[in-house]
């Protein structure tokens, strides 16, 4: 998940040097091509680490973001609900893929597994050939005279930076997002520590069902003209922050359903608002780089929270702290937006 993120400015870049179509094209063969030299290497983790990590992450994020930018070049007066149809996959693939990838590897072991998933994102590539951009930016090659001040700006569009209220938000969505894996790594963990005979995977898939609901619901609301993204966005990251904090107080798992099932709904709305508010502050021509760029600079706090709840809890045997902290991160990065109301 870091390597997506952290390559998703590259991703960005190569949209305006190859388009949406190849990179995307390209980005899908990358993911295959790293799950099936992964299956034939399951006992051999250090270089799961590259075809895995390193690779599939790679693929992932050169088709994550023309993903997403390619709608901004099909709608306009329906976007947020488009980007909700869209983003509403990876919900409905977090219900199914789980017991699905339980009997593969019983039945076929790691190999197995690695090799259909490898069927299933080669489906990725054949998609993103569907692409046909309207208008693409093409970025040109930097003068060899002009030396690495070119490079640099060939990689960092200075354009989107000039964006007083783009540049708001995307610094601060990493603050926002530093605890938004926390409960996604460590809520079964915590399960088992605190409740016994209940299904520890289900606030998980009550998590993905209704963030899949959050996207539609939030994205059809987004095409409203008097409805406002940015404060939608922030309404969102509040509540999360807020039933993460409670989290670790909840000691009837029924509850822990109830509270499951909420930041579902509010994490399904930020997902599907990131694409429209892009479009929104850069235009379609900019998206994939405005997108990239964001989600590249969230690379680091989405990777790291998950570790650091974990050393918390290792020192102090108890998830109260981690999930409080993981909570204090989206309620601050909803409020350093508030800034972007006092731009013009």
């Amino acid at each position: 998940m870091g390597t997506t993120f952290l390559m998703s400015p590259l991703s960005g870049v190569l949209t305006g040097l190859l388009g949406l179509r190849c990179t995307a094209v390209l980005g899908g063969t990358i993911a295959f091509i790293g799950l099936f030299i992964s299956s034939f290497l399951v006992d051999y983790v250090d270089v799961l680490c590259l075809t895995y990590g390193v690779m599939y992450g790679l693929g992932a994020s050169l088709a994550y973001t023309p993903s997403l930018a390619i709608l901004g070049h099909y709608f306009k007066r329906h976007l947020g609900f488009v980007n909700g149809i869209v983003t509403i996959g990876s919900s409905i693939f977090t219900v199914i893929m789980p017991p699905l990838m339980e009997y593969m590897i019983k039945n076929y072991g790691l190999p197995g597994l690695f090799r259909l998933l490898s069927v299933i994102t080669i489906g990725v590539a054949l998609c993103g050939l569907l692409f046909k951009p309207i208008s693409v930016v093409v970025i040109e090659k930097p003068p060899r005279e002009d030396g690495f001040k070119a490079l640099v700006k060939t990689i960092i569009n200075v354009q989107i930076w000039k964006n007083k209220k783009y540049r708001l938000w995307a610094l601060s969505m990493p603050v926002a997002l530093f605890g938004y894996f926390v409960p996604y790594v460590h809520i079964k963990k915590f399960i088992d520590l605190n409740f016994t005979n209940v299904q520890d995977n289900l606030p998980l898939q009550c998590i993905a069902v209704t963030s899949g609901v959050g996207r539609l619901v939030f994205g059809i609301l987004a095409d409203k003209k008097w409805v406002n993204r940015i404060v939608l966005q922030q309404i969102s990251f509040y509540v999360i922050g807020t039933l993460t904090i409670i989290l670790p107080f909840v000691k009837s798992f029924p509850l822990l359903v109830v509270v499951s099932l909420g930041m579902g709904i509010f994490d399904g709305a930020f997902i599907a608002l990131i694409g429209p508010i892009a479009i929104q502050f850069c235009g379609s021509a900019y998206a994939a780089q405005s997108i990239g760029c964001m989600l590249g600079l969230a690379a680091f706090p989405l990777s790291l929270g998950p570790p650091i709840a974990g050393l918390i809890y290792s020192l102090h045997r108890s998830y109260t702290l981690p999930f409080i902290l993981a909570g204090v991160s989206p309620l601050v990065g909803a409020t350093l937006m508030f800034a972007i109301r006092f731009q013009k």
